[in-house]
């Protein structure tokens, strides 16, 4: 075999390329193929993991959503609950309110009737007293004289009749 040189050169060069695939495929190709592998199985492996975390964020943002319409709602219901509270204390307040000035007034015109009464007493004591006064000085005036006291006595026993 007689080469000349470019044909000795890939000769040559096609041996030590196969040469070098034989080596390459023997001592190095199963090492990248594990790391290609690897890095494919840790990139899917972080796929995987973003999606599960995915789906947390999802299912704790639903969850989250639901906590916060309960809380709204137990929080309607307190409001709901306070005000029907303070209905119920200003509705009792005015009802006691008003119980109490009608029993006030009732002790008000109890005791007007009362004073009233007091009033009336003294005053029919007031009016038979004077009434005394006027009768003592008229009867002292008429009978002042023997025949004033002789004229009134005939005058009553007249008036009264026997029967």
């Amino acid at each position: 075999m007689n080469f000349t040189a470019p044909e000795s050169l890939i000769f040559w060069t096609t041996i030590i390329f196969f040469v070098f695939f034989l080596l390459l495929r023997k001592l190095a190709w199963k090492p990248i193929l594990g790391a290609v592998k690897g890095r494919e199985e840790s990139i899917n492996n972080a796929l995987a993991s973003a999606e599960a975390a995915r789906k947390e964020m999802l299912n704790l943002t639903a969850n989250n959503e639901r906590i916060l319409q309960e809380a709204r709602l137990e929080r309607d219901a307190m409001m709901k609950e306070a005000r029907e509270m303070r209905e119920k204390m200003i509705a009792d307040s005015k009802g006691d309110a008003q119980l109490e000035g009608a029993r006030m007034i009732e002790q008000a015109k109890a005791a007007i009737q009362s004073e009233k009464n007091a009033a009336m007493a003294d005053l029919k004591a007031q009016v038979s007293l004077l009434s005394l006064d006027i009768a003592e000085k008229l009867l002292k005036d008429e009978l002042s004289s023997k025949e004033a006291q002789t004229k009134l006595v005939e005058k009553m026993l007249g008036d009264v009749k026997l029967n």
